[in-house]
Formats: structure tokens, sequence, C-alpha cells
């Protein structure tokens, strides 16, 4: 809409994650929708990632194996969980992955399966040397569609604030300070 004076009236929104002042302690963030995991995605990522591992990519073999089928690469099933997340999380407002821990992949996930994922907020901090930001700590769960924990995993992020993020971006001499700062 314009008013005739050359005017642009319309409202931009730009999608982004959570800063860190709006991330709370122990809410659970529900991600969809979900993925369904093709064949084609598990060989692809597999020869990608030069994981030549038989359990991924020999039917014949596999059919032999424990599970009777193909598994869905584990490293696979991390990157979509913690992908899943991205776009309600950190989309923006991150400044690095500070680490993952505790992962664990208590059931396999099958191709045809239904990736879901869930994200609790365990723990924020503001950064101790770095102003402006703070660390999140995120407990990421993945579920199949008949809700079998497939991954879990625990990941630390440096988040922007809101303010820091700002600055950050107007202030050219606030720009190099963050630069130059040592993560965590």
């Amino acid at each position: 809409m314009s008013t005739g004076s050359g005017e642009d009236l319309r409202t931009t929104i730009t999608q982004r994650g959570l800063y860190y002042d709006e991330f709370q302690t122990g809410t659970v963030y529900a991600h969809r929708p979900g993925r369904t995991i093709t064949e084609a995605d598990n060989v692809l990522f597999t020869t990608m990632t030069m994981n030549s591992q038989a359990l991924h990519l020999d039917a014949d073999w596999s059919a032999s194996q424990p599970f009777g089928q193909r598994l869905v690469n584990s490293m696979f099933t991390l990157a979509t969980v913690v992908g899943q997340s991205v776009t309600q999380l950190t989309q923006g407002t991150i400044v690095a992955q500070l680490g993952l821990t505790d992962i664990n992949f208590p059931h396999p996930l099958f191709h045809g399966d239904t990736l879901y994922t869930e994200t609790i907020v365990t723990d924020k901090r503001l950064s101790a040397s770095r102003r402006g930001q703070g660390i999140v700590t995120l407990s990421h769960t993945g579920r199949n569609q008949h809700e079998d924990i497939v991954a879990t995993a625990v990941r630390s992020c440096l988040m922007w604030t809101e303010e820091g993020h700002r600055q950050s971006q107007t202030e050219p001499e606030a720009r190099n300070r963050f630069r130059n700062q040592e993560l965590g």
C-alpha cells in the first residue's frame, strides 16, 4: 500500500531465532514439521562423508544383521535433529556453536521413518568474556513417528543478546570489539 507520497507502508518481518534474552530455562520447543528420511538421504550423506559402513549402504549384508535392514547414518540423524531446531531457536541470532555432548542413539532410525525433534532449554548464562553475548544450553531429543527416542544431544551455543547484536550491526567499533573476543 502506498500513500501517494512514495512512502512504502508495508511491514517487513525477518524470520529469526531467539536472542539470549528470550530463552527461558525449562521451556520445551517442539520443532515441526517432521522430516521423513529417505534412502536417498541416507546414501547421499553416507557417501558424501566417506563413511563406507556397509550397515548404511549394503542392503543384502544388512539384512543378515540384528536389525534386518540398513540403518540411517547416526551422524545424519544428529545433524537433522540439530537442523530442525535452527529456524525456531538460532537462525541469525547464534554467534557460534560451542559444543555437543551426551550424544546417544538409543533406537535406530530406518529409511521411511519420520524424525521429530524437541528441544529443552536447560541452562543459560551471560558470557563472562564476551559482552553482549550469552551461553545457552539446549537438550535435543529426536523421536520417530512411533515416539521411540532415536537421538539425544546436549548443545551449547553462544548467542547474541538483542542489544549486543544491534550494537554489532550499527557501531563499527563494537563490531571490531566483538570480532576480537575469545569464545566462551
